[in-house]
C-alpha cells in the first residue's frame, strides 16, 4: 500500500557530496518513522540513520555521524540523506525504509522498503 522510491545515486569521487531522496506514496507518511540503510557486496545490511515521524529527532550510526544527515519534509512526502566527504568505503546500494512503531515502543517496524539506489565512490 505504501511505496518508496529512492533517487540521487551515482558515480562520484572521494571527497564529493551527494544527496539521496526517497519519495513516498500513500497518506500515512507523517505517521511513519523513516530510516536509511546500505549494503555492499558480500557484507551485511547496515543501518545508517533514522528520523522520527515529525522530524524532531534524528539518529546516526557513529561511522557516518558528522558526514551524513537525515531529514524529511512531510509536506512533500520525502526523506533525504545528505552525504558529504564521501569515501570509497561508502560504495553500496542505499535503501530507504519506514513504517509505524512497534506497539508501545519508539522502534520502527520498517515494513516498507525502496528498491535501492547505487552509490559508487572512486579513489
Amino acid at each position: 500500500q505504501v511505496q518508496l522510491v529512492e533517487s540521487g545515486g551515482g558515480l562520484v569521487q572521494t571527497g564529493d557530496s551527494l544527496r539521496l531522496s526517497c519519495a513516498a506514496s500513500g497518506r500515512s507518511f507523517s505517521d511513519y518513522a523513516m530510516g536509511w540503510f546500505r549494503q555492499a557486496p558480500g557484507k551485511e545490511r547496515e543501518w545508517l540513520a533514522a528520523i522520527s515521524p515529525d522530524g524532531g529527532r534524528t539518529y546516526h550510526t557513529a561511522s557516518v555521524a558528522g558526514r551524513f544527515t537525515i531529514s524529511r519534509d512531510n509536506g512533500k512526502n520525502t526523506v533525504s540523506l545528505q552525504m558529504n566527504s564521501l569515501k570509497p568505503d561508502d560504495t553500496a546500494v542505499y535503501y530507504c525504509a519506514g513504517g509505524p512503531l512497534y506497539s508501545g515502543t519508539n522502534s520502527p517496524r520498517y515494513d516498507y522498503w525502496g528498491q535501492g539506489t547505487q552509490v559508487t565512490v572512486s579513489s
